[in-house]
């Protein structure tokens, strides 16, 4: 009868946890250099569709919902403009908002907002009209010679004070009608910032805290190029280099304040997005008009995690679909201290296997860009179908892991992922996993060698193209969860061990997250590898040891 009380004490407790995780706002968390988004308390994997910019009224959203559901994302990322939210000067308007969010629980969608305000792709454009009629109030840049820039100056304070009130705001009401349901997982602040054909801003402002002493915070991560130069300042410490760095960490500051004043009302995880610069070019040249400068490229991260410290991410934007190109943007853009979130890909078709090498090297999620049937296409950077057929190279890969993207979000969190697309040169390549190696080749029937020559050795057809990927879990020692399609997947053992394929079942995981065979691969079927179609399909596949 005294156990009574204690297993009632016991479920109280249990419920009070499970309470207290289901209404825990998301977060990014890190353990071991790798990064989860919880949502709820636990993993999550965001396969998102971002809208096209003009998509964000209620007019527009059918066309949303409708991409989005075919798509099978789970989150759709949403311009919200400050013009849109502050048409007049201190009075707000957040119908929009509100219209999002409901019609997005109607569809069972998450969101992540995108904050396009004093930088839209570097430019002012969605700023209330208030601002771009009074820049002796929201200045602009000036370059070397005082003539104004079509950027608005991280140096503005007015502009500053402005946009931080309206995003203040704008997470003020969004806690009111969504900190209980938490619909909305994210919020990017400003929009692929930086400066095309002006290194930096000369204004007066400008040029006096460029002759200012390095930051102490941006000296203790971005180490000086310049030999002794421990301390001075920008040009003292980072020689050709200062330009750049000063504009970076001008511009970070600037989004840091929106960001710490916005989650000091409404906490959410924050991030910026980055239009990219050449990842293949190492060392970093010095800015030389060929990308934005202060941006958050790949060698400024540094500066941005100094000076922003309110930002947890800085995301690439993919738009170039040289697998090389890829391949070093998310080595670069994934680190102990920056979780892999890619808010932005292309939608041409090429861009749909490389959703196999950002999820399984434990991206927390992906989006393409423009995923609506608006009737309009960023041809030549996306695809130039405005229907049906834009989504489709995603979602074959998303309807494989929409299922499993609980379980996917924590085994990658448990460093349990691999994935890998395949590279313009179609040539072998392998992933070395605890005691196994997975040897992977591309253009191959499902039957047979090339080395037999005849039939054999012709490309299969459907194969004119790189299509091919796969994605890994090692969900025991000796057990994966094989995703993917057009590659040939041999598994072997570790160099110097011995063992052998047991069993290489195709299946599913069902509402549960129960494995479900369908039918068990044998004979012909695995003689030649593990042969994923064109189609996607999910295998477990169980490996043994002699012993």
């Amino acid at each position: 009868m005294k156990k009574i009380p204690i297993l009632a004490t016991a479920l109280a407790c249990l419920l009070s946890i499970q309470a207290a995780m289901a209404t825990e706002p998301p977060r990014l968390v890190t353990h071991d250099g790798r990064h989860a988004l919880l949502v709820d308390g636990k993993p999550f994997l965001i396969l998102g569709a971002q809208a096209h910019n003009s998509s964000n009224y209620p007019a527009a959203l059918k066309q949303v919902w409708d991409a989005a559901h075919d798509l099978k994302a789970n989150t759709v990322l949403m311009p919200v403009a400050w013009e849109q939210v502050e048409p007049e000067e201190g009075r707000f308007d957040f119908s929009f908002v509100d219209a999002l969010v409901a019609e997005a629980r109607q569809q069972k969608k998450h969101l992540v907002l995108l904050w396009f305000a004093t930088w839209k792709n570097t430019s002012a454009q969605y700023t209330p009209a208030w601002v771009k009629l009074a820049p002796k109030r929201f200045p602009a840049m000036l370059d070397q010679e005082g003539k104004p820039s079509y950027c608005l100056s991280p140096f503005g304070d007015e502009t500053l004070k402005a946009d931080k009130r309206a995003f203040v705001a704008l997470m003020s009401h969004l806690k009111k009608i969504d900190a209980a349901q938490r619909t909305v997982l994210m919020v990017q602040v400003e929009n692929e910032v930086g400066t095309y054909g002006l290194v930096r801003d000369y204004a007066p402002a400008a040029q006096a805290a460029f002759e200012q002493d390095v930051p102490a915070a941006v000296l203790a991560r971005k180490k000086a190029p310049v030999p002794g130069a421990g301390s001075g300042n920008w040009r003292a410490v980072y020689g050709d280099y200062a330009d750049e760095y000063f504009h970076a960490w001008a511009i970070a500051r600037y989004i840091g304040d929106i960001a710490a004043a916005g989650r000091a009302v409404y906490d959410l995880p924050m991030f910026v997005n980055n239009a990219l610069r050449n990842p293949l070019e190492q060392p970093p040249k010095p800015w030389n008009k060929n990308f934005a400068s202060g941006g958050p490229s790949h060698d400024v991260i540094d500066i941005y995690k100094a000076a922003a410290p309110a930002i947890d991410i800085v995301g690439p934007d993919i738009y170039n679909f040289e697998s090389a190109q890829v391949n070093a943007n998310l080595a670069l853009f994934q680190r102990s201290d920056n979780a892999l979130w890619v808010p932005e890909i292309g939608t041409k078709p090429a861009y749909g296997r490389f959703l196999y090498a950002m999820l399984g090297r434990g991206a927390i999620g992906v989006s393409p860009f423009g995923i609506d049937y608006f009737n309009y296409s960023n041809h030549p950077l996306g695809a130039t179908a405005t229907d049906r057929t834009l989504v489709e190279p995603f979602e074959r890969v998303y309807r494989m892991f929409a299922p499993i993207q609980r379980l996917w979000a924590q085994w990658a969190f448990d460093g349990r992922t691999q994935g890998i697309a395949e590279g313009d040169d179609r040539q072998p390549q392998q992933l070395d996993f605890p005691g196994w190696t997975a040897k992977l080749s591309y253009r191959l029937g499902r039957f047979g060698e090339a080395s037999w020559g005849g039939e054999f050795a012709k490309p299969a057809p459907g194969t004119e193209e790189p299509n091919g990927g796969v994605a890994m879990a090692q969900i025991a020692p000796d057990e994966f969860i094989l995703i993917g399609h057009r590659v040939r997947v041999r598994m072997e053992p570790a160099a110097g061990t011995s063992g052998m394929m047991l069993r290489a079942e195709q299946g599913h995981f069902d509402e549960q997250g129960r494995w479900q065979m369908e039918r068990v691969l044998n004979g012909d079927q695995v003689d030649w590898g593990l042969n994923l179609p064109a189609e996607p399909v999910m295998l477990k596949v169980r490996m043994g040891r002699p012993r």
